[in-house]
């Protein structure tokens, strides 16, 4: 390939670069951030995400049931949380091996833990990190809007294809002004 041809080729993929960053700027910083904030957040000392507590047993069978547990977490939220509406349950973590429960609420970032065996409150815990998660991954506009996931669905599509144009216009970006010295030290005589 001549080099007056590369040449153009990496002022095209200068443009395409530019373009892109220029205008996600923003939304690559957010990205940024959010996820140095969700990678460190085990290690974040319970503010990001609170340590899973223990239960007093780790044999199952003397386990409360899921029903009992449940009715424990959602009256423990509203005697502890009174001004809290919404009381939606988005999962149960059950953890065996520190015979522990906990109940992940929809509505409010907000999680209990709870003894297994006795259904003790072991933990009320804010949680952080899924906000962030939720920022990170666009569900957080969904969340507002209600949009059901179509945000969230537009918005990775868009900022993964962006995120591959950058990297593929970047290593071109980079290894063209190579490819131009080289044929520019083999063209001189």
């Amino acid at each position: 390939m001549a080099v007056s041809k590369v040449v153009k080729q990496t002022r095209w993929y200068r443009k395409i670069h530019r373009w892109i960053a220029s205008i996600l700027f923003v939304f690559f910083v957010i990205i940024s951030i959010t996820g140095l904030l969700l990678g460190w957040k085990k290690n974040s000392n319970g503010y990001l995400l609170a340590d899973s507590q223990k239960g007093t047993t780790t044999d199952i069978s003397q386990w409360l049931s899921f029903d009992s547990l449940h009715t424990i977490a959602v009256k423990t939220l509203h005697d502890s949380i009174p001004e809290i509406i919404s009381d939606k349950l988005d999962r149960i973590d059950a953890r065996p091996e520190k015979g522990m429960v906990k109940f992940v609420f929809k509505e409010n970032y907000l999680g209990i833990q709870l003894d297994a065996s006795t259904g003790k409150l072991l933990h009320i815990e804010k949680r952080r990190s899924d906000f962030i998660e939720n920022i990170h991954d666009g569900s957080y506009i969904d969340k507002i809007t209600g949009l059901n996931g179509a945000f969230k669905l537009s918005y990775t599509t868009i900022m993964g294809g962006a995120l591959l144009m950058l990297t593929i216009t970047g290593f071109w970006l980079w290894y063209n002004p190579k490819r131009i010295r080289k044929k520019k030290l083999n063209t001189i005589p």
